[in-house]
């Protein structure tokens, strides 16, 4: 299975993405883990990466087109992946459907998890305190909405159009949106 898991900042992607990976069986992959890994190991892409991050924009599309090429050929996605927080750009996309057709392998669905703005708002802010995130303050994560808003969003269009768009309220316990999540998949499966 080759899904992508789509929402704005704070919806519960990687939360989510985990729970899928175990009961599917395939690698998330999640690109803030993939741009730490490559801040902490001081490459030049995350060295790179890491101003963007610091100023809540999105990193560019080439510094994270090369992360995400590196992942997906790896030999664990053979079998499928789970994409967290990528494509976030209509640019993204096209990178994304030509490696993909370079693989001869083609999406199965994409996840849209929706949340409201101010849960969003709480559920970051509580994070940024426990896990000590320096990058999760009130004005970077309304500017990461926006952003959301403005980039991302419009790529929930194309996937529909194409219908492979499964829309999922993540809004409740983690466990009640895991067991939509199963639903939504057992359609996409049939």
């Amino acid at each position: 299975m080759r899904l992508i898991l789509m929402g704005p900042p704070g919806a519960g992607k990687g939360t989510q993405g985990s729970v899928i990976s175990e009961r599917y069986g395939i690698p998330a992959i999640s690109t803030g883990d993939i741009f730490r890994a490559n801040v902490a190991s001081g490459t030049a892409l995350g060295i790179q990466a890491q101003q963007h991050i610091d100023a809540g924009e999105y990193v560019p599309d080439d510094v994270t087109n090369a992360m995400v090429r590196d992942r997906l050929t790896q030999p664990d996605c053979r079998p499928g992946f789970l994409l967290d927080g990528f494509p976030r750009t209509v640019e993204q996309v096209k990178f994304l459907d030509s490696l993909l057709d370079e693989q001869q392998v083609r999406l199965d669905g994409v996840m849209v998890l929706t949340v409201n703005a101010e849960e969003l708002v709480g559920r970051l802010l509580l994070r940024a305190t426990q896990q000590g995130r320096a990058d999760d303050t009130e004005p970077v994560i309304r500017k990461r909405q926006r952003l959301y808003d403005d980039q991302t969003a419009p790529l929930i269009e194309e996937y529909a159009a194409r219908d492979l768009v499964l829309t999922v309220n993540g809004m409740g316990a983690t466990d009640h949106v895991s067991e939509r999540i199963d639903a939504a998949l057992a359609r996409l499966r049939r």
